[in-house]
């Protein structure tokens, strides 16, 4: 993409206002931050909408922004089919996943594991989602400001630092309420911006909405195909399996929705959020989906011209710039905006709680609550510049190179958590010592799947890692996830029989879950 930026003043104000108004959020809750309950759990006061929505904010990133309509735009749907199975699995789960977190942890997701399974589950859990994380913030940073200055003319680096540092501000000072609170804006931003924009796609060109469907249609861009029982190519039956095992990870073993759970009054409010955040998720998904649809149909009908080159996920930003008249082009760019903050703020008060709950706390047990507090901001501030860092890493080195291992690396020793959780929940047999042989499993596995599979290096140098010839992994990459936490419950499942471990406390199971309930509905 290379439009002339041609932004007008007004754009710019709007952007500014919406920076403005992030950071006066984080000093408004500033002066509530007194102690680390309010500051990290906002002390069980946030209503169950507002969470709700705060869900919806942190699920839909700046990558959905720009990465959906460009999947749109180029092929069918299929790539939403791993959000159409979230719902799904959320309404199996969620009555008894969410009170079980309310009133086994205190702020980490990953003290189930260690009650569950000792401490070394909860290390590997935790570890796993503090590289994952900082590596996606990274990215987030990275994507978002690479957009932005090719839409706005202004530096790639500059536009990282202002909102590096917008977003580390307003977390270190307003707690996980200003957090959500600011989701709650941002998240009414986004979806009004999607709104607006798939509504000047529709009507605009000649024939209205039904000559925007009729040429989608014709031109194969509506469906969720192909169905074919293929695990090699991307298929409906690939993004299914792994939309199941991503809808467990994220609602079952993340911080940062599970830390959401704690922010609620009671039981029901959380699970009611839960729901209103992934039903609300879904439809802003198909939205921005069908963005990319309207506008491959668009440009069919107008006729009007693009760039030789230009790339999918550059076509939304290009019509922006293009075709949208002023005000509108800065409310867009503000959610575009809006969209990086709401998913980066979560992630830093999450990784700030994980840091502190977990490691600061065990190497500090007699540290007062001020001092926590105190540490927590300190958090928060080291690891939004480290994920700074990684994104002024992609500006010298590119996307691939060193980072390229580094993140092959997190996602070996990341593989499996979803089935160890689903091991924990269902199995009253499954103990540690069967665990330590399904994470082995699972992670030689992810490491051989990974490395014979994924090219490494500079672009024109890529080699695969470890080339084992005809053992070298050959199916869809979306599938090694699935496979990695299949793995880790056969093999942790059947570890577990051979190896004799302590009795299971049941009330960390749905065993007990369903028997407390029964007793509850007695009484």
């Amino acid at each position: 993409m290379n439009p002339t930026p041609n932004i007008h003043f007004l754009d710019y104000f709007i952007m500014f206002l919406t920076l403005v108004v992030s950071l006066g959020v984080g000093f408004w809750f500033s002066k509530r931050q007194k102690d680390t309950n309010n500051y990290f759990k906002a002390a069980g006061s946030i209503p169950s909408w507002a969470i709700g929505i705060s869900i919806l904010a942190t699920l839909i990133s700046s990558i959905t922004f720009l990465a959906y309509p460009g999947e749109g735009y180029t092929s069918n749907w299929i790539r939403l089919v791993q959000g159409l199975m979230v719902p799904i699995v959320l309404v199996a789960i969620v009555g008894f996943v969410v009170p079980l977190f309310r009133h086994v942890i205190q702020l980490s997701t990953y003290e189930y594991f260690e009650k569950r399974f000792g401490k070394f589950a909860r290390f590997y859990t935790s570890i796993s989602f503090i590289l994952t994380h900082f590596s996606k913030m990274g990215t987030v940073f990275f994507l978002i400001s690479l957009a932005l200055s090719k839409m706005i003319g202004l530096d790639t680096v500059t536009i990282i630092w202002i909102i590096g540092a917008a977003v580390i501000l307003l977390t270190m000072l307003g707690g996980i309420e200003a957090v959500i609170w600011l989701d709650v804006i941002q998240g009414f931003l986004l979806i009004i911006g999607g709104v607006i924009a798939l509504g000047i796609l529709l009507f605009t060109p000649e024939g209205g909405p039904m000559e925007v469907w009729r040429v989608a249609m014709a031109s194969d861009r509506i469906g969720f195909g192909p169905f074919d029982w293929n695990f090699v190519h991307l298929t409906f039956w690939v993004m299914a399996l792994n939309g199941v095992f991503y809808a467990i990870q994220k609602y079952g073993t993340d911080q940062t929705i599970v830390q959401r759970y704690l922010t609620a009054k009671t039981d029901k409010a959380a699970i009611k959020a839960s729901l209103i955040g992934v039903l609300l998720s879904v439809p802003v998904w198909a939205m921005f989906m069908f963005i990319g649809t309207a506008l491959f149909s668009y440009y069919k009908i107008t006729g009007a011209p693009l760039p030789a080159d230009i790339e999918a996920d550059a076509v939304f930003p290009y019509f922006i710039l293009t075709k949208l008249p002023v005000g509108i082009v800065g409310l867009i760019l503000s959610a575009l905006m809006a969209a990086a903050i709401s998913s980066l703020d979560s992630d830093l008060n999450c990784l700030s709680a994980i840091l502190m709950e977990d490691y600061y706390k065990r190497i500090f047990p007699k540290s007062t609550d001020k001092q926590q507090l105190m540490m927590g901001r300190l958090f928060i501030v080291l690891a939004g510049l480290g994920a700074i860092g990684v994104a002024l890493f992609y500006v010298n080195a590119g996307s691939e190179g060193v980072l390229g291992i580094i993140f092959t690396l997190y996602a070996i020793f990341s593989g499996g958590i979803a089935g160890m959780f689903l091991l924990g929940i269902f199995s009253t047999r499954a103990n540690k010592q069967g665990l330590y042989w399904g994470i082995g499993a699972s992670i030689l596995f992810t490491a051989w799947a990974l490395l014979t599979s994924t090219p490494i290096g500079m672009e024109g140098k890529k080699t695969i890692l470890l080339n084992l010839g005809n053992f070298n992994y050959t199916q869809h990459k979306y599938m090694i996830g699935v496979y990695s936490h299949v793995v880790l419950i056969v093999v942790g499942y059947v570890g577990s029989l051979c190896c004799k471990g302590g009795a299971t406390d049941i009330s960390l199971t749905w065993v007990g879950w369903k028997q407390r309930k029964k007793q509850l509905n007695k009484a």
